[in-house]
């Protein structure tokens, strides 16, 4: 379930019970329709919050189109707290208007939520795992991966992130979780990549998140070397050491976080 969804679902059951009762008033139904009123209000702070975090970081169209959700969002706000206020006065028929109002309001903001997700694909996960090869498959040369940086790959089109640590070697989905930046442009610092577009950082050992505003981890791959070709294959996480390597036989590889 996401944030949004708290609002909705609260706002939707306060109309349903407003309905109710201006057709069989009932004690009962008020309260439940007050109630519902006010966890909207509560969880709506939350969902803003989210919002908020996630508009600082996108680019037009998508920033103009968040901006449009926001207002409308506060303005539905807006209209849910006088609501409230008026049923506690005991005006019910305006506080029930108010609702009213407010949930037309919601319903619009939730669209332009809609497009921001599904068409400009925010808040949601860019790192494509189900893109990643899931059997070992050569992506770049051995002798092209240096100490200490970050290199791209692609697999069909797939990026990705290749990254040497003395006799260890690190793969990760290259695509940036948050809003799909190039992460072999960012900065390596020890074990961390550096997003170069927002600053999300990642562990390159098993690709969690260790700095926002990403909330999703990259995808980890395991490694291995093969006649001189470095071979991924989707893993929870791959560290490969790379010698001794004998003919015909696959190097030493450990899955998981070592020292």
């Amino acid at each position: 379930m996401i944030l949004t969804d708290i609002p909705i679902g609260a706002w939707t059951v306060a109309i349903a019970f407003d309905a109710l009762d201006s057709m069989n008033a009932r004690r009962q139904l008020r309260i439940g329709a007050d109630a519902a009123v006010a966890f909207g209000l509560a969880g709506a702070v939350g969902a803003a919050a989210t919002g908020l975090t996630d508009w600082q970081d996108i680019d037009p169209p998508a920033r103009r189109i968040g901006l449009a959700h926001g207002l409308l969002n506060v303005a539905s706000v807006a209209l849910f707290g006088s609501s409230l206020v008026m049923r506690r006065r005991g005006n019910r028929a305006t506080g029930r208007g108010l609702a009213a109002l407010g949930y037309a309001v919601s319903v619009a903001a939730a669209q332009l939520g809609g497009n921001l997700v599904y068409d400009q694909k925010i808040g949601v996960d860019h790192a494509a795992p189900e893109r990643l090869p899931s059997e070992f498959t050569a992506v770049l040369p051995e002798s092209d991966l240096g100490e200490g940086e970050p290199v791209r790959a692609e697999h069909n089109g797939t990026p990705i992130l290749l990254v040497r640590r003395g006799s260890q070697i690190f793969a990760l989905a290259e695509t940036c979780s948050h809003l799909g930046g190039p992460l072999s442009e960012g900065k390596l610092d020890g074990d961390v990549i550096q997003c170069p577009w927002h600053g999300s950082r990642f562990s390159i050992r098993d690709g969690h998140v260790v700095d926002g505003p990403a909330v999703h981890p990259q995808p980890c791959l395991e490694a291995r070397i093969q006649s001189g070709q470095i071979e991924v294959r989707k893993s929870n996480c791959g560290i490969l050491k790379t010698d001794p390597i004998q003919a015909g036989k696959e190097p030493e590889r450990r899955t998981g976080t070592t020292g």
